[in-house]
């Protein structure tokens, strides 16, 4: 069975939300944000003191979207496909890790998660302009199919839509990417993303 280290209210959201579309068995084992990264049992697994971790008998891995291509490959297809689609997969996974991901955290971190007397208008309209910016590039792959890499839901849809889901359910706008807006909606519908959410929303 799979470990996964971490709380539904981290990047672990995302591994969770990967193992219940794989259909993998796991077991979500505890660890907060803060001090419980930096406990000496957490840091023989992660020596980055982050969180997630996955243990997957004597493999273990960190960083969650390369845990996610894991747990995929243990499904197969379609979730995680073979031949060109799969090299699809892996541009889409790290476009999210380099392209969207920073824009995501300017915002975040400037429209709601630190207290309004730390956040920076300016860094935070930043990153809007950086999200809307990669928002025209994947209207742009949503056109003609319902998901990033083929009609299938993939695990590229799982880690970018990952990524995307504090922007989703802060209420970024996403007037000008209609595409954009209704595949996360899709996304964040199917029984796997709300097994993840229920948990994340308990946490």
């Amino acid at each position: 069975m799979l470990k996964i280290h971490g709380t539904p209210k981290s990047r672990a959201f995302r591994c969770i939300w990967a193992a219940e579309e794989a259909g993998v068995p796991y077991e979500l084992v505890p660890v907060s944000m803060g001090t419980g990264t930096k406990t000496p049992m957490h840091l023989k697994v992660n020596p980055n003191g982050k969180i997630p971790v996955m243990e997957d008998g004597d493999l273990v891995l960190f960083e969650s979207l390369a845990i996610n291509l894991h747990i995929a490959a243990k499904a197969g297809a379609p979730l995680s496909p073979a031949g060109d689609d799969m090299s699809r997969v892996l541009q889409w996974t790290l476009w999210a890790a380099t392209e969207v991901e920073p824009s995501a955290g300017q915002w975040a971190y400037n429209t709601y998660i630190r207290p309004p007397e730390e956040r920076d208008s300016g860094t935070a309209a930043a990153g809007a302009a950086g999200l809307i910016a990669r928002f025209d590039v994947l209207e742009g792959q949503l056109a003609g199919r319902s998901h990033v890499v083929s009609e299938n839901f993939t695990i590229a849809d799982c880690n970018l839509a990952s990524v995307l889901y504090g922007s989703w359910s802060n209420k970024f706008d996403y007037g000008g990417h209609p595409k954009v807006k209704a595949w996360l909606d899709r996304c964040f519908a199917r029984p796997a993303a709300l097994a993840a959410r229920k948990l994340r929303d308990a946490a």
